[in-house]
C-alpha cells in the first residue's frame, strides 16, 4: 500500500482534518467572530464544539496512518496499542463530560422557558438570541473541508476504502456535522440553544460510542505489546 500511496494527497487529507478539529475546537471563538462580521449577536452553542469529539478521533486514526509510513513496523506495532488506549480513553471521558453539560444546560433552559412568565423572560434573555447564521457558515465550511478530506484520502490511496472502521468513522463524521445543522435549523431561533444542546448530546454519545470500539480494539494491540 505504501508504495501506491500518492503522498501529496495523503498529507493534504491530514492538514485539512488538523484544521477541521482545530476549527471545532475553536469554534466559539470562530462563531462570535463570523456573527460580528455577519452584524448578528447571540451564542454559537455547544454542538459544533462536541463534534470535535468525534473528528478528533478520526484525526488520530489518519495520524496512526502516517506514523506507519515513517516507523518500523515492529515499533509502530508497539506505540499504537498503547497510544489508542490512552487517546480512546481520553475521548471517552470528555464524551461523558460533554454529556453532562449539555444535560445541565439543557435542564436549565428548559425549566426557565416553561416557567411562565419570568422564567421565560430570562430564558430569552440567556439564551433567546443564538447566532444561528454564523454556525450555518461555520457547519457549512466544516461540511466542505470535510468532503474535500474524504476526497484527497481517496486520491491518497483508493485502498482505503477497505477499511471498514475508517470509512464508518468517516461516516460518521459527516453525519455529526449534519445532525447539529439539522437540530439547530429546525426551530425558530427562539428555540435553537435547546435544540442546540440536544445535538451536543447526541453527537457525544457517538463520540462515546467510537471511543469504547476503539478502547476495545486496542486491548489485543497493548496485550501483545507487553508481552
Amino acid at each position: 500500500m505504501e508504495e501506491d500511496l500518492r503522498t501529496p494527497f495523503f498529507v493534504a487529507a491530514l492538514l485539512i482534518m488538523a484544521v477541521v478539529v482545530l476549527m471545532e475546537v475553536g469554534s466559539e471563538q470562530v462563531g462570535l467572530e463570523l456573527a460580528s462580521f455577519l452584524g448578528q449577536r447571540g451564542r454559537i452553542g455547544l454542538g459544533i464544539p462536541c463534534t470535535a469529539l468525534v473528528d478528533g478521533m478520526l484525526l488520530y486514526m489518519v495520524t496512526l496512518m502516517a506514523l506507519a509510513l515513517g516507523l518500523p513496523e515492529r515499533l509502530h506495532g508497539l506505540v499504537q496499542g498503547p497510544a489508542t488506549l490512552i487517546v480512546s480513553l481520553l475521548v471517552a471521558l470528555a464524551s461523558v463530560v460533554m454529556i453532562f453539560v449539555a444535560l445541565s444546560a439543557l435542564s436549565e433552559m428548559l425549566a426557565l422557558l416553561l416557567a411562565v412568565p419570568f422564567g421565560t423572560a430570562v430564558y430569552a434573555i440567556l439564551f433567546g438570541h443564538f447566532a444561528r447564521g454564523a454556525a450555518s457558515t461555520e457547519l457549512s465550511t466544516i461540511m466542505a473541508l470535510k468532503l474535500l478530506f474524504a476526497g484527497c484520502l481517496v486520491a491518497a490511496q483508493q485502498r482505503f476504502l477497505q477499511n471498514r472502521l475508517l470509512v464508518f468513522t468517516i461516516a460518521l463524521a459527516l453525519a455529526a456535522t449534519v445532525v447539529v445543522s439539522c437540530l439547530q435549523g429546525l426551530v425558530p431561533v427562539f428555540l435553537a440553544s435547546i435544540t442546540d444542546a440536544i445535538s451536543a448530546i447526541v453527537i457525544s454519545i457517538i463520540g462515546l460510542v467510537l471511543a469504547i470500539v476503539l478502547l476495545l480494539r486496542s486491548i489485543p494491540a497493548v496485550l501483545n505489546a507487553v508481552a
